[in-house]
């Protein structure tokens, strides 16, 4: 009997975390993996510079929202010089704030087309952990969004 109802409360526990993480990562080669990174592409290219390529720190996907965590980099790997990108040429990022090219990305879906909603190359603190973006956003980013 003990042992039965210490496999219900293991059970219960667990679909207490299960349901806390509601959200999924898309595979990598799907079409959603795919609609996702050419939904910011444009963005990290015109502050960037082009070809632009992601390597995926972490990505989140809970019905029509989205969240990355990525890595900006050259085709095949290689890595971005922030100096030499046009945002800075332009003067819209100072490249001693941040020396990569890390970007995060809140995605909807609105139809059928992934858009890239709010993204910042090299911030330097979690600027999505902000009442106004985690409504919505909550359930993808609860560790940034722990009040409400």
């Amino acid at each position: 009997m003990r042992a039965v109802m210490v496999a219900a409360v293991l059970a219960m526990a667990l679909a207490g975390s299960a349901g806390a993480q509601a959200w999924v990562t898309p595979e990598r080669g799907s079409a959603t993996r795919a609609a996702l990174m050419d939904a910011i592409r444009p963005h990290a290219e015109w502050m960037l510079g082009a070809p632009v390529e992601f390597r995926v720190n972490e990505l989140r996907l809970l019905g029509d929202r989205a969240f990355a965590m990525l890595e900006a980099q050259r085709p095949g790997g290689g890595p971005i010089d922030v100096l030499n990108t046009p945002m800075v040429e332009r003067g819209e990022f100072d490249p001693y704030i941040a020396d990569t090219a890390h970007i995060e990305v809140l995605y909807v879906k609105s139809g059928q087309t992934w858009v890239a909603l709010h993204w910042a190359i090299g911030a330097t603190d979690v600027w999505y952990s902000w009442e106004p973006i985690c409504a919505p956003f909550r359930a993808l980013i609860p560790e940034a969004c722990p009040f409400g």
